[in-house]
């Protein structure tokens, strides 16, 4: 039998949280996933606070690290949508991510590689503050939505035609539903694309972002 350390205990608990939910995860269950009593654990997790934050830090340890050679902009782009894919594989992770009281460690060393890479392509420290809080949840491959898929669509995946109420009530927002593309598992809201609104909205960012690197950039009162 394999012996019991922190990373097999950390590698445990994401697969059980990837197969049954994090709603499952217990340090009970996780234990018997083990083969261990649930003592056992905590010689390498003092609680399911310290479980959690481990967890957090061996998803965001599946991040691709930097890709030599590229522009600043392929680096950032690259990166942020190997986050994306991860956390698409652990669709719990960024919940809990969310709900941690502080940056884990992992994290915290995510963040530091990522403003090097913008330092590194001739951002100026105030333009890289501003960058860090434009993208946001983003450098960690999602973001917070203007409507919950479950939302105004139905949250059924389809492009399902709008309450004729609500449809004359809110005409314009009638109009962009009618309109989206479909997607029926998006995360963004029932009829979006999800990969394609991501995507957009990050080249955006990163096309301004260098359009204000190229300007010299400084803040108000400060140029």
């Amino acid at each position: 039998m394999t012996r019991l350390n922190r990373e097999r205990v950390l590698r445990a608990a994401v697969a059980l949280a990837d197969e049954s939910g994090i709603e499952s995860l217990s340090m009970r269950r996780l234990a018997q996933e083990l083969g261990v009593v649930p003592m056992a654990l905590y010689k390498h997790v003092a609680n399911k606070e310290q479980l959690l934050d481990g967890m957090v830090d061996t998803v965001v340890g599946e991040i691709d690290p930097p890709e030599p050679g590229s522009d600043w902009r392929g680096v950032v782009r690259q990166r942020i949508l190997s986050a994306r894919r991860v956390l698409l594989r652990h669709r719990w992770a960024y919940g809990v991510i969310e709900s941690r009281t502080g940056p884990t460690s992992a994290v915290l060393e995510y963040l530091d590689s990522m403003i090097g890479v913008f330092r590194d392509g001739g951002l100026s420290v105030d333009l890289t503050h501003h960058v860090m809080h434009a993208m946001g949840s983003r450098l960690l491959g999602f973001s917070q939505e203007l409507f919950e898929a479950s939302g105004a669509s139905g949250g059924s995946g389809g492009a399902e035609p709008p309450d004729p109420a609500l449809a004359q009530r809110y005409p314009r927002i009638a109009e962009l539903a009618a309109a989206a593309a479909h997607d029926g598992d998006s995360v963004v809201g029932g009829g979006c694309d999800d990969q394609f609104e991501f995507e957009f909205a990050l080249d955006l960012l990163l096309d301004g972002f260098e359009r204000l690197r190229a300007e010299g950039w400084s803040p108000p009162g400060r140029g």
